[in-house]
């Protein structure tokens, strides 16, 4: 049912898309004051998100290829596989929540170019003296190349047995690991992944799909999600501020990968999200400088919101 709904949702995009459709004029209503709107199939259920401008509206094909303008090149890892059509698809399910329609066109914009800069911090393939230079390489990879385990952590043998033969190695745009990820994941999402973890490097519009549910729904709780602290939803508490953690594109990389990255000082890991976020600012045509400042943008003094268990590698 789920792989059906992928292709029929896919084929209304890519028709609207074809026949140049333009922005679709929201239905309006109005409930307990507030004003609700329904997008249809890009941003479709009564959301005031949906009142905003979808992702197409702002960011459509063209800027898509010139930020992963190496992706399909012959040395890629990954030809053929990830497209703007699958992006689109994905995000059009997480569109009513708030993923790139919240706030004004700046804000969405911010947003989908620092989802993105983590996305291709980490399918990247780009090195020091690559043809575009290294910033020009990411969604290169949809999985681990050359995986050294199988990544099972039998503690969670009870509620994430690990499928016999299967490898929870890295896959999608923003890799999973561990048996665990993919079982929780898979819930979430009404996907067998942990019986078929195969279906990240087999489906693109699933591989952003995972990628933008973890963005915008906390690890733990009593955390806030990624989303949420970039947009401004998350209000630091006095404990958060003590820890230097404020809203923007920082504290995104601690809720995604906590003490892995952050409290690291000034590590490449951290330095290489940074830099693809602003590469994509400036590509789409918002400009580094609305980034923001250096300890905004920078998790480097950051105290993690939880440590991580050692097994739990991401990258």
């Amino acid at each position: 049912m789920e792989a059906k709904w992928l292709v029929f949702l896919t084929m209304a995009i890519m028709l609207a898309l074809a026949n140049g459709q333009e922005s679709v004029k929201p239905l309006v209503k109005i409930v307990k004051g507030k004003k609700l709107c329904d997008k249809g199939w890009e941003c479709k259920g009564w959301s005031q998100y949906c009142c905003n401008q979808t992702i197409s509206d702002y960011f459509q094909t063209y800027q898509f290829e010139n930020l992963f303008s190496k992706r399909n090149t012959p040395v890629a890892h990954a030809v053929g596989f990830w497209d703007y059509h699958s992006f689109i698809t994905a995000a059009a399910q997480y569109q009513p929540h708030g993923f790139g329609t919240t706030g004004g066109k700046l804000q969405s914009m911010k947003e989908v170019a620092a989802f993105l800069g983590h996305v291709g911090s980490k399918t990247s393939c780009g090195y020091g003296v690559a043809t575009g230079g290294p910033l020009a390489w990411g969604l290169c990879y949809n999985k681990e190349m050359s995986p050294s385990k199988f990544y099972c952590d039998e503690y969670y043998k009870y509620t994430y047995p690990c499928t016999p033969g299967v490898s929870y190695h890295g896959r999608g745009a923003l890799p999973i690991y561990w048996n665990y990820n993919y079982g929780e994941t898979g819930e979430a999402l009404k996907v067998d992944l942990l019986n078929h973890p195969e279906y990240l490097e087999d489906n693109a519009t699933l591989a952003f799909q995972t990628a933008i549910w973890r963005w915008m729904t906390p690890v733990k709780k009593h955390q806030p999600s990624a989303h949420d602290v970039f947009v401004g939803n998350w209000k630091p508490t006095k404990n958060d501020t003590l820890a230097k953690r404020v809203p923007g594109f920082g504290t995104t990389m601690n809720v995604l990968y906590g003490d892995q990255v952050c409290d690291q000082g000034d590590s490449e890991s951290m330095n290489n999200m940074i830099s693809h976020y602003l590469h994509y600012l400036d590509l789409i045509g918002v400009g580094r400088e609305e980034a923001g400042p250096h300890d905004v943008l920078t998790c480097e003094e950051q105290e993690p919101f939880s440590k991580s268990p050692s097994s739990a590698t991401t990258s």
